[in-house]
């Protein structure tokens, strides 16, 4: 089994060159899951190993499903600093939270309890349910907004990015491009919500999901 210092490696790799070349899934070729439609159910391992079907968490009440930026995004530091004065609410609501990430499950569990994530974490390193749930890379200006980023400008992603964020709670890794999303499903798996970011801070407000978790439990 890798060690995660490996599994860390490789993400800034893959980070590295996906960065280099920009993002390439930015268009939708067909209409992705809407409100109203039955959510993908993917089975995929939590941070045990063990693989679970997202269904197993909507199975007797609403579901929240947060699909996560990459560990070293400040943008899902601000989402949890926000999300985990929010999770009683969710609760009280009758709802689970589950959340998917870009890592791996050793990197996955280390990150989790390192940041006391106080939810189950799926793990989707090939990004499958990502795309299932029609969650679409963003351009440079949802991710970087007025940030100049070039394609091949490797000297700027290692001084300014790779180099001095290594070892960090902000290192780099797996994809830099990929948006997040949340979706509110029932327990009948129909989504109820289905909030897409448009770029990297478009956090849903607390009383929206609340508004779609009760449409579930109606």
């Amino acid at each position: 089994m890798p060690e995660v210092a490996e599994l860390e490696a490789a993400a800034e790799q893959r980070w590295l060159a996906s960065w280099l070349a920009g993002p390439t899934r930015t268009r939708y070729e067909s209409l992705p899951p809407q409100a109203g439609d039955q959510a993908p159910d993917p089975a995929l391992p939590d941070t045990s190993g063990e693989r679970r079907r997202l269904s197993d968490y909507w199975a007797h009440g609403p579901a929240l499903v947060i699909f996560m930026r990459h560990f070293g995004c400040s943008c899902l530091a601000e989402r949890w600093e926000v999300l985990k004065n929010e999770l009683s609410d969710y609760a009280e609501a009758g709802a689970r939270v589950i959340a998917v990430c870009q890592a791996e499950p050793e990197r996955a569990r280390a990150v989790a309890a390192r940041r006391e994530y106080a939810f189950p974490l799926l793990c989707d390193p090939g990004l499958e349910a990502y795309q299932a749930f029609g969650l679409l890379e963003g351009l440079p200006a949802q991710i970087l907004h007025d940030f100049p980023w070039r394609a091949d400008d490797e000297e700027t992603a290692r001084t300014l990015f790779l180099e001095p964020r290594r070892g960090t709670e902000r290192a780099v890794v797996d994809s830099p491009w990929q948006l997040p999303g949340e979706f509110v499903i029932g327990s009948d798996g129909v989504i109820r919500l289905a909030h897409r970011y448009q770029y990297c801070e478009d956090f849903p407000p607390k009383t929206v999901l609340l508004g779609a978790i009760a449409a579930a439990e109606g």
